[in-house]
């Protein structure tokens, strides 16, 4: 069964402990932590230790389980801490972006040498570090996902599949998928309306309202025999009420896991 995850920085404004309540309310079966700097740290990476105990605690009361963190920054000191935190609390994908800029080529090298350096770092801690193509950035495409792909050896480098990016960088997301689907471990998921360079409002970025043909997704993960965890990723909800961001969540579930049951996945 495909599990069923929000990162928690849709509840950027909140803690933690309110964000795994109102995640399993919605219905999912598990939580990405954000340990996003400057904009969500659900866990603190200089001083996860002292959480660890609490966290671990919050999610099991809610029975949820941690599908993945999203750290985002290609950082290796602040990676390092991610691995060993998530060893300890039994998170098995550590998310970032690309970082540098699209289609400058020294950008591509040096930062897919240093994601291929930390993939080989994971390794000894049992978790996987994936990115996603990302606007704007070094790797932004289905293209320059392959090159990365092909570039990377470590078994613990995975791609984290986000349609939204895709979608922005011009390409039908349920066909970009079948390419990258075998080093496919995490899926970022989200609606989007328009071409961006944003993914739009919040609740646009809702499963369902956007312009992005998810139930195509779905079937070509189902198809795929894609196993990992799709975890919702909805940005700029700086201000939003609980009650603004329960909605989005619990809207997504049911769009997403109708999908799913839709196709046998559920």
């Amino acid at each position: 069964m495909i599990k069923l995850g929000v990162n928690s920085v849709l509840f950027s404004g909140f803690d933690f402990a309110t964000a795994a309540k109102h995640i399993k309310l919605a219905g999912f079966d598990g939580v990405e932590i954000s340990a996003i700097k400057g904009m969500c740290e659900h866990i603190d990476l200089d001083n996860w230790r002292s959480q660890a105990a609490e966290l671990k605690q919050i999610v099991s009361d809610n029975g949820l389980e941690f599908l993945a963190m999203e750290e985002a920054a290609l950082d290796e000191d602040r990676l390092m801490k991610a691995f060993e935190a998530g060893q300890e609390l039994g998170i098995p994908v550590i998310n970032i972006g690309p970082g540098g800029v699209k289609d400058v080529e020294e950008d591509f090298q040096r930062q897919t040498d240093m994601i291929a350096k930390m993939a080989e770092k994971a390794e000894p801690f049992g978790v996987s570090l994936c990115c996603k193509a990302h606007v704007g950035a070094s790797i932004y495409s289905t293209a320059t996902t392959l090159r990365a792909m092909e570039k990377i050896k470590s078994p613990a480098f995975g791609v984290d599949m986000d349609p939204s990016h895709i979608h922005r960088a011009g390409e039908v997301p349920a066909e970009a998928l079948k390419p990258v689907l075998s080093r496919t471990k995490h899926v970022h998921i989200r609606d989007c309306k328009g071409v961006g360079p944003s993914p739009g409002d919040p609740p646009d970025q809702a499963c369902g309202r956007g312009d992005i043909d998810l139930m195509a997704y779905c079937r070509v993960m189902v198809e795929g025999n894609y196993s990992g965890p799709v975890d919702l990723e909805v940005i700029g909800v700086s201000g939003l009420e609980l009650s603004q961001v329960a909605i989005i969540a619990a809207e997504s579930y049911g769009y997403l896991n109708a999908c799913l049951k839709a196709l046998g996945a559920r």
